[in-house]
């Protein structure tokens, strides 16, 4: 059979077949290279014969985080299929949509979403599907199948996923991911984590999302590393495994919502973080007073960022300048060019605000059946992020907000990202956002959504009259409104359509409440 050299999990099967590759922790299996790459085989050799998936068929998989996950993906690259996972969040009619976008052969689904996945297959004439666990038809096919006899030829510029946009706005996209964006991420981004063959990684965000699947999965099993999986977070269980030294791990990564949540829990000042070699973080911005929380534990939270579109790693922050450079998101990663560009098209000066720019062998070639998405998000190459950044004299880069996220108060733009780190450090709140509502003499004015601490009390009053002392008068938040939390998606980011929705228009008596918690 022949052997293609980047085929990861092959390599070290034949290089290290004992080692500890995968763990599923909701199932308790272990999976050493060798015995996960047999079943990768034979998986592959099940979908091809049996299923007849061949090259450029698309594969779905909708499942809470599994180790099944991984091996479908490596299935799927080894057949020159592509592999397409689904937000396990997502409704009947928003999965029906990026299903017949995409066109599926065979959809994958686990037990707890049957219901969902089958009546989406339904919907969108997907003839096939395969149900995961014990006594599923998932593993009955890798038991009946012999080793895989042919890999098919792949090129890095050949596609091997498509990854699917939350779609704040209208229908999400489907992001085409080629096999060289999934290299160079693991290059981009392994180097700056430390990522190795002694990583152990704990993986809790969700695989059908770049951050789980990418940040840092991939480039540990590209390593050579372990990877411990988690079906859902638990931020209980996720300090447990952290604090085992029985289970030696040394890298984490999460969305600031995790480490928050983490930081919260009682278990969180007892927790043993000694081994923690490397904790990124990324998704949204992260507040400066959290980060502070890590500090006192003698963690350096490592900052970077990324999107779906760049696989993801764009800028990653040392981890020597972690403390140093808090509230940035770094410096470039190797392999990737960045610019930040003002309104009129030319690059922005040192401090200024700019719209950040992405090119290299990282990016996007486009959308899956969306010309007109391909036209509107490039120019000459370069990858329009949407997020609105600044660099300062030292080549530092910080994400100031999404410029869709930012309003405009009497003429002045305000980012949502800069008064929410200001609310951060109120000790009495646990989480806020801020949107931007309309207003007849300011044109928008803020709006700050509050979850106040289980036990403390806060008051509208109390918050103005913080941010008045702490932000410019424009940038403070009109009004406050208290909920007992805020709306996330599956990743952990707080979903601020739902907030625009809810409180876009508040009415006469709302806008006269004050509340306390």
């Amino acid at each position: 059979m022949a052997v293609r050299h980047y085929d990861w999990i092959a390599h070290h099967s034949r290089r290290a077949p004992d080692k500890i590759a995968v763990v599923d922790l909701a199932s308790g299996r272990r999976f050493s290279y060798a015995q996960f790459d047999a079943r990768i085989s034979r998986l592959a050799t099940s979908l091809r014969d049996s299923l007849k998936v061949s090259r450029g068929d698309r594969v779905t998989v909708l499942a809470q985080n599994t180790t099944d996950t991984l091996e479908i993906q490596f299935a799927c690259f080894r057949l020159g299929a592509v592999f397409v996972p689904l937000n396990t969040r997502l409704t009947v009619p928003e999965l029906q949509f990026i299903v017949g976008d995409c066109a599926p052969k065979v959809m994958v689904h686990d037990g707890d979403l049957a219901e969902t996945a089958l009546a989406v297959a339904k919907l969108c004439g997907v003839r096939t599907t395969l149900l995961l666990g014990p006594g599923g038809s998932y593993e009955a096919g890798i038991a009946a199948a012999k080793s895989l006899d042919r890999i098919e030829q792949v090129t890095l510029d050949d596609t091997s996923t498509i990854m699917y946009t939350s779609g704040t706005t209208g229908h999400p996209k489907g992001a085409i991911i080629t096999h060289g964006m999934t290299f160079w991420n693991c290059v981009n981004l392994g180097g700056p984590a430390g990522i190795g063959p002694s990583t152990v990684l704990l993986t809790v965000l969700p695989l059908f999302h770049t951050g789980g699947l990418n940040c840092y999965t991939n480039p540990a099993l590209h390593a050579g590393g372990t990877v411990l999986i988690m079906r859902a977070f638990d931020p209980a269980l996720a300090l447990q495994l952290i604090g085992d030294p029985a289970q030696g791990i040394n890298v984490f990564f999460g969305v600031p919502a995790i480490y928050q949540f983490m930081a919260q829990h009682p278990a969180f000042a007892a927790t043993d973080l000694s081994r923690l070699a490397t904790c990124g973080v990324g998704g949204a911005p992260m507040p400066v007073p959290l980060l502070k929380v890590w500090e006192t534990r003698g963690v350096a939270l490592q900052q970077g960022y990324g999107m779906t579109e760049t696989s993801p790693a764009v800028l990653v922050l040392d981890r020597e300048d972690a403390a140093r450079k808090a509230g940035s998101a770094g410096k470039p990663v190797l392999h990737t060019e960045v610019r930040i560009v003002r309104p009129d098209g030319r690059d922005a000066d040192v401090g200024e605000l700019g719209e950040l720019w992405v090119k290299g062998p990282n990016i996007t070639p486009g959308y899956w059946n969306r010309p007109e998405a391909n036209i509107s998000s490039f120019t000459d190459g370069w990858l329009h992020t949407g997020d609105a950044t600044r660099v300062d004299e030292e080549g530092f880069y910080y994400i100031v907000d999404r410029w869709k996220d930012m309003y405009i108060s009497g003429g002045e733009n305000v980012y949502p990202a800069e008064v929410e780190n200001v609310l951060h450090q109120i000790a009495a709140i646990a989480e806020a956002a801020v949107i931007g509502i309309p207003d007849a003499q300011w044109g928008e004015v803020g709006l700050a959504i509050v979850a106040v601490r289980p036990g403390q009390r806060l008051s509208e009053a109390d918050i103005l009259a913080y941010c008045s002392a702490n932000l410019a008068r424009f940038k403070c938040p009109r009004q406050v409104r208290f909920v007992d939390a805020l709306p996330r998606n599956a990743t952990g980011k707080i979903h601020k359509p739902t907030l625009r929705k809810k409180f876009s228009a508040p009415s006469e008596v709302d806008k006269a409440k004050s509340a306390t918690a």
